[in-house]
């Protein structure tokens, strides 16, 4: 289960986070361009990209595809020192540019910002305060009640149901991806307490 484009939207809402210049190549102001959107090649469809307030215009130009980025060219960066002042840009589009999402476990980050997440029961968990990629599959981020905060597998498995237009996400996360640091892990003191049975057991002298 996974997004069509990754990062915040931006205090309004009104910007999705598609890409990012995560370096620069060469000295003729190439950039290595992140691409955020479901099919990466796609970034260059929404010209011009702005920054997160939308102030900032860029123009991309994409060049060719390296392992995880693209090398790009944006308009009016000559050379690398302009190319270095553009390293961690965020590169965001209108909200209202961007197609609906074509499949039913296909979201934009921007949607998931601010969901309720709920047990199948209807007990609340927390919100949806941020969406992860750490390599491993995507992970949401909650703010739970107690003000901590929690990562969440985004699976099917884990997460069976989002219902943007309904305003909710379903979740049934195992409670100690929940637990506060240092909370004792209650299968294993089950197990424990199992086992202290068996030790008493049979452990007197034969008569």
């Amino acid at each position: 289960m996974a997004p069509r484009s990754a990062g915040k939207p931006d205090a309004a809402g009104a910007r999705v986070c598609v890409g990012q210049i995560v370096g620069v190549h060469g000295v003729r102001g190439l950039v290595k361009l992140k691409s955020f959107t479901g099919d990466p090649a796609a970034i260059a469809d929404y010209n011009p990209l702005t920054d997160h307030t939308g102030a900032r215009r860029f123009t991309v130009e994409l060049q060719s595809a390296m392992k995880d980025c693209w090398l790009a060219r944006v308009q009016g960066v000559a050379d690398r020192t302009a190319a270095e002042a553009l390293r961690g840009v965020l590169l965001h589009v209108e909200r209202d540019r961007l197609p609906p999402p074509e499949d039913e476990d296909e979201f934009y980050h921007a949607d998931l910002i601010g969901l309720p997440v709920l047990r199948p029961d209807g007990e609340r968990i927390g919100t949806v305060v941020a969406l992860h990629d750490f390599g491993g599959g995507d992970m949401l981020e909650l703010a739970l009640p107690d003000r901590r905060t929690a990562m969440v597998p985004f699976t099917k498995a884990i997460v069976p149901v989002v219902d943007v237009a309904g305003g909710r996400i379903v979740a049934d996360p195992p409670e100690d991806l929940l637990a506060p640091p240092g909370a004792p892990d209650r299968d294993r003191d089950r197990d424990g307490e199992d086992g202290g049975d068996d030790d008493t057991a049979g452990g007197g002298e034969g008569v």
